[in-house]
């Protein structure tokens, strides 16, 4: 099918590629029906494989490409475009059915994935699943049917796993935190009970210095009475005829001298005489 659609450079060369590998295509078919060792044949049908999974992905950055400039085309433009696109989908199945014909004549029941998905492609789209539906019998729709729901049942037992796993943890952390809350609880009591310790030592404190300050004020009173019970006696004994100091209470008057004694002896008899 020749081309007549206006393209961009990228998308002239793309477009030129993939007509390559159709013509690649074409010819390796045509080979397979001289060749006679199943051998080679089953290495020419791999050979082909590969050039249909290198097409298919051509076919797709031709989309990809396409639906960038599509904004900036004109409509019957980039219906043209979206033609020669659907034209190229058509022309890969129909060599898909083929490989599909020769493979069942060799008896290899292995399936060849031709759109598996590589590391770091994009995902699959609706329409590129159901041309691989398209390609597969029966028999090995149902068993990739199979295969996918043992790896659905894998997923889900890991899942279930992690989530008795998680669970276990959580309770784990709850049982935890609650000691460390019960922990918290009996800090707090003993500071409370250390607060109400320290406040009552303080006021037990504050009274003994009021006593001691009181004891002092007292012992100093006693002091000055003291000092002045003994200066009293010291002035009555070094100056007996004062009288402006009265006698202590219990205390003898000093004894009088023994010359005054004589004296007044003395001046008795002589008036006795």
């Amino acid at each position: 099918m020749a081309s007549d659609v206006p393209m961009t450079p990228e998308l002239e060369q793309i477009d030129g590629e993939i007509q390559d590998i159709f013509r690649a295509l074409q010819n390796g078919f045509q080979k397979m029906d001289k060749i006679k060792d199943s051998n080679r044949q089953a290495k020419q049908l791999e050979d082909l494989t590969g050039k249909m999974k290198e097409c298919k992905r051509l076919i797709k950055e031709f989309d990809r490409i396409l639906k960038d400039e599509e904004s900036r085309n004109p409509p019957e433009v980039n219906k043209q475009l979206n033609d020669r696109k659907q034209y190229m989908i058509k022309e890969l199945n129909s060599y898909v059915t083929l490989r599909k014909t020769y493979q069942s004549s060799l008896g290899n029941n292995k399936r060849v994935e031709l759109f598996d998905m590589g590391a770091g492609s994009s995902e699959p789209t609706a329409e590129d699943n159901i041309q691989m539906a398209s390609a597969m019998s029966n028999q090995q729709l149902i068993d990739s049917g199979r295969s996918q729901m043992d790896q659905t049942d894998e997923a889900i037992a890991r899942s279930k796993m992690v989530v008795a796993q998680t669970v276990e943890v959580g309770s784990q952390t709850a049982a935890t935190l609650t000691q460390q809350t019960e922990q918290m609880k009996r800090i707090g009591n003993e500071l409370d009970s250390v607060h109400f310790s320290l406040k009552k030592a303080s006021k037990l404190v504050k009274e003994i210095g009021r006593q001691v300050a009181t004891d002092k004020c007292i012992m100093g009173l006693l002091a000055l009475i003291v000092f002045g019970v003994i200066a009293i006696i010291v002035v009555k004994i070094v100056n007996p005829q004062n009288k402006s100091i009265p006698d202590i209470p219990g205390m003898a008057p000093p004894a009088q001298s023994f010359q005054t004694n004589r004296r007044l002896l003395s001046t008795r008899s002589f008036r006795g005489l």
